[in-house]
């Protein structure tokens, strides 16, 4: 038999083969959504399909994502890009969408269905199943999460979670003892703030005496001493090991002395001005039968350590300044007014609003205060000391304006940390209780720090050429306050610290080598939080330094103070009435002035005009403000209601409806970044050039040495390249309130009412039934 051949196929296709079309629309396989987590930071819970709420009547901007529950934080990951330009600066302890537990000041649960609202706290049980979740932090953000498309008991256990993880019990569960832990045990390229020697900070931590012995030399203290008798919190539980008293004062003189004083806390020095006069701060005497004996012996030892034996003036400052308590409901009002309150609502008497809230109200008598202290200081060349009852509060805060009005090295961004470091931490600062970091007592918060931070913000509102950090510097430095891995911020005093590392060490069983030290890395190390760029952010590119030239009529001076003579000052400087001048301090204890009594007092001044008589204290503010203000010298602060407005930056960066895109004072920071850019380039270029004549002068020698790098966050712009505001600048930058939960829009308010041919003294019942 034979076989037929078969022939070959003559069809040919032109198709690609099905195969090879498969394989390019295979998509790739979508990331898994998981939390960026830091050493010692575990998952607690979490819940898929949660809807992060960026707008409040329109849900097709928000972002879908997976909600998570850390030891940490509160963290949302998405997979979602936000519509809008987003900020650049990016923390690196912390994501986009992150909130660390500590921040959070209430977790609320809503059912939209039932009606219910519950507010959640530690071992809480909640009997409805969640459809929101909103966060209020102690930043001022309000941040809102939807659980439309999520499992109703995830919701649940999320909530439950958070919650119970923002009430630690004891500060050893607060995370940063995990996170150093965990450091310790881990790999030596790990161990950054593990076990390390000790003093490896560059700003003085003050907890050696070579540290206040370098302070003393600094501030040409020669009749004062470091004292030792504190060593390991013999004295006083509160004090730091090391402080400086008196040379005069023997040792065994203050240990009798320590036990009249409440807390153990004797007097301690804080800073000499160049005359010789001291600032000084103190606890009560709490035994009134040794009040006037201890009073006389330690302000006789004062006499002795001034070159002139210039007298001692004490300050109350439990008598003269608002409680902790009045400052803390103060913030409530105010983060009420700012973040929560619906502008629809309250437009129209806003501004009445805040300053009834007594915020501006208390930084001007703390401003006011501190300046009676500096006329003291200088002006009757008299020793201060400032008396509190623990010694522990408003001294901090008082201490710290005084030295940062008269001493310009206090003005630099080390000065100013290492003044936090003497004034806040190393005094004794209750900042775990302050902060209500374990959310314990309510009655023991208070931001201090805060009012202080807006007290210097104020000064630098006034003088910005002096200071050499900027407003955004304070601002990451009030929310360091909530991220519980620094030291800074996290205990009640030194003691405090060390008892709190010892009991820790001990249960974890770690034990440390000679010379070693298991510690919480303090918030001056801000390559811990932000990349060197971002850190540029804190340079202030008009700070005028030492010994720096300025121009006046024409003609380039040096900034050297002279004391103006009463006799010689015209009256028509500046235009002002002497009652003026005064800036606010006609008294020791005058009232901040309200806006309709305001109109009648400058009436009542320019009749009596002539009939007014200064005292020694108006005539020496007086003659400060009739010259230029010198960055390097002494500064006070105006004190008019017009001179200290709302610190914007803070209270409103959260909120969208007062962002201003490409606006702001951001857009000058912008070009005057730029601008020093530019003079830098131009200084190094000089420096590096090497050319034969100067008839042919080149820019830069391509081979030549590299130029220094910029201290500016913002470069000089090319000459090709237009310099534009960029578009993620707004007034609320390095911080973006998208994200938060946004009030109703404002459109039928007042003011849109009024832009769209509104009359505008109709009332606002009457612009509510108006149709536009």
């Amino acid at each position: 038999m034979f076989t037929v051949k078969q022939s070959k196929p003559t069809f040919k296709c032109y198709l690609p083969p099905l195969q090879t079309d498969v394989k390019k629309n295979i998509q790739p396989p979508i990331k898994k959504l998981e939390a960026i987590l830091l050493p010692g930071e575990i998952v607690v819970n979490e819940v898929n399909f949660v809807r992060k709420c960026i707008a409040a009547e329109k849900s097709h901007d928000d972002l879908w994502g997976k909600l998570i529950c850390t030891n940490f934080k509160v963290s949302f990951v998405t997979h979602d890009i936000l519509a809008k330009p987003r900020f650049q600066v990016a923390n690196r302890l912390l994501g986009e969408h992150d909130i660390p537990l500590t921040c959070l000041d209430q977790v609320v649960t809503v059912n939209d269905a039932k009606g219910k609202k519950k507010v959640l706290g530690s071992n809480q049980k909640l009997k409805f199943n969640p459809s929101e979740l909103i966060l209020y932090c102690k930043d001022f953000r309000i941040v809102r999460f939807s659980f439309d498309e999520a499992g109703p008991e995830g919701a649940k256990k999320v909530c439950l979670a958070i919650a119970h993880y923002s009430c630690p019990a004891d500060p050893q569960l607060l995370f940063g003892f995990e996170y150093i832990g965990t450091r310790y045990h881990g790999s030596p390229e790990e161990r950054v703030n593990g076990a390390c020697p000790k003093g490896g900070s560059q700003t003085p931590l003050f907890d050696c005496s070579s540290d206040w012995d370098r302070e003393i030399k600094r501030t040409n203290a020669e009749e004062w001493r470091v004292c030792s008798i504190n060593q390991g919190y013999a004295i006083s539980p509160s004090l730091p090991e090391f402080v400086v008293v008196p040379a005069s004062l023997a040792d065994q003189d203050l240990k009798q002395y320590a036990g009249f004083f409440t807390d153990k806390r004797i007097p301690v020095w804080c800073w000499n001005h160049p005359n010789g006069s001291a600032l000084i701060r103190m606890a009560n005497i709490t035994d009134p039968v040794q009040q006037k004996r201890l009073d006389q012996r330690i302000c006789n030892a004062i006499i002795k350590s001034h070159p002139q034996r210039g007298e001692v003036h004490k300050s109350d400052l439990d008598k003269s300044l608002p409680s902790i308590q009045d400052i803390q409901n103060s913030l409530v009002k105010i983060r009420q007014i700012c973040v929560i309150d619906p502008f629809e609502e309250t437009e129209e008497k806003w501004l009445s609003s805040v300053e009834n809230s007594q915020w501006s109200d208390y930084v001007r008598t703390f401003l006011k205060h501190s300046c009676e202290m500096v006329y003291i200081l200088e002006g009757l060349n008299a020793s201060v000391i400032l008396q509190e009852e623990e010694d522990r509060d408003l001294n901090c805060v008082l201490s710290s304006l005084v030295q940062i009005m008269m001493d310009p090295h206090f003005r630099t961004l080390s000065g100013f940390q290492s003044l936090v470091q003497k004034e806040w931490v190393m005094a004794g600062h209750r900042f775990l209780d302050r902060c209500n970091h374990l959310k314990k007592n309510d009655k023991e918060e208070s931001p201090l720090f805060l009012l202080f931070l807006d007290c210097v913000w104020q000064l630098m509102n006034q003088y910005p050429s002096a200071f050499e950090f900027t407003e955004t510097y304070l601002a990451v430095l009030s929310d360091s306050m909530w991220i519980p891995v620094f030291s800074t911020f996290l205990f009640n005093g030194p003691k405090h610290h060390a008892d709190t590392m010892t009991d820790f060490l001990e249960d974890k069983k770690i034990t440390l080598g000679e010379g070693e030290a298991l510690c919480f890395p303090p918030v001056w190390e801000w390559s811990q939080q932000l990349f060197i760029r971002d850190q540029a952010l804190f340079n202030n590119p008009i700070y005028v330094g030492k010994g720096a030239p300025y121009v006046h009529n024409g003609t380039v001076k040096s900034f050297r103070r002279t004391k103006v003579s009463h006799k010689t000052y015209s009256s028509t400087l500046r235009g002002m009435p002497p009652a003026l001048t005064r800036n606010g301090l006609q008294g020791t204890h005058g009232t901040l002035p309200r806006r309709n009594s305001l109109a009648a007092q400058l009436k009542s001044d320019l009749f009596q005009l002539r009939d007014v008589v200064e005292s020694p204290s108006e005539r020496f503010f007086r003659d400060w403000f009739s010259g230029p203000a010198d960055p390097q010298g002494l500064l006070l602060p105006q004190l008019l209601p017009s001179h200290l407005p709302l610190w914007r930056l803070y209270f409103l960066r959260w909120v969208p409806e007062t962002c201003i895109p490409r606006g702001g004072p951001i857009t000058a920071y912008h070009k005057f970044s730029q601008l020093a850019d530019e003079i830098e380039m131009l200084q190094n270029q000089l420096r590096h050039y090497k050319g034969p004549t100067p008839a042919h002068t080149p820019l830069a020698s391509p081979t030549g040495p590299p130029s220094e790098p910029s201290r500016m966050y913002f470069k000089a712009s090319s000459l090709y390249e237009p310099s534009s505001t960029p578009e993620f600048l707004s007034s609320s930058f390095p911080f973006t309130p998208v994200g938060n939960l946004c009030r109703p829009n404002l459109h039928g308010t007042p003011i849109s009412k009024f832009l769209n041919g509104a009359k505008i003294w109709l009332s606002t019942e009457t612009l509510a039934n108006e149709t536009i």
